[in-house]
């Protein structure tokens, strides 16, 4: 009996997490509603927090798939640039985000949206998942900067990441301080030559 009920519960965790990010995709993270995501599954409003603790556990859970998503992109785009030098490889690797993000607006923002501090309980598989796609981008890192301690090439990683996330937020809402679409993905290339000393 016990299995059946987990069976049960996991089923419509799967398939809240669905809809969620179905409708993340739609309209953005606003749309995430309990009332709205029980109809929508056909259940209680009340069990929705049988399987998740409140609807940012949702949200988390959708932002862990678009991770997944995102890392996937990054790794594909060294396909054929493994030997390319680091500069090209972080140049290559923040063009495919810029086009992660253009292609996903909702959920990419979702990532950012989402109300998260270092003081919650964060999943151990939403961090590994974060890890992951920082790891892509310390390996060239530590290959421009090789005299740097773990430490530093970790906040370099972390500030050149902020750097072309910056860029492609701005350049995709077209504030004034971003530049034409057309732009973007020089911008993002002369940031980071200059950056890291065009290695």
């Amino acid at each position: 009996m016990a299995g059946k009920v987990e069976k049960r519960r996991e089923e419509l965790r799967k398939k809240l997490i669905t809809i969620a990010e179905q409708r993340i995709r739609a309209e953005g993270i606003s749309a995430i509603k309990a009332r709205d995501l029980a109809k929508e599954a056909d259940c209680a409003v009340g069990a929705i927090y049988n399987v998740f603790d409140d609807l940012s556990d949702i949200v988390i859970a959708v932002n862990g798939i678009t991770f997944q998503h995102l890392g996937q992109a990054v790794a594909a785009s060294l396909v054929g640039n493994e030997t390319a030098p680091p500069t090209e490889r972080l140049i290559v690797m923040s063009h495919a985000y810029l086009e992660f993000a253009a292609a996903n607006p909702r959920t990419w923002r979702t990532l950012f949206d989402a109300r998260m501090s270092t003081e919650m309980d964060i999943p151990s598989w939403y961090l590994a998942e974060l890890e992951l796609l920082f790891g892509y981008i310390a390996g060239p890192v530590r290959e421009c900067f090789p005299d740097m301690s773990g430490d530093d090439i970790g906040l370099m990683t972390r500030a050149l990441f902020s750097s072309v996330h910056g860029i492609v937020l701005l350049g995709l809402e077209n504030r004034i301080s971003g530049v034409p679409d057309d732009q973007i993905k020089r911008m993002i290339s002369i940031t980071l030559q200059q950056l890291t000393g065009n290695k």
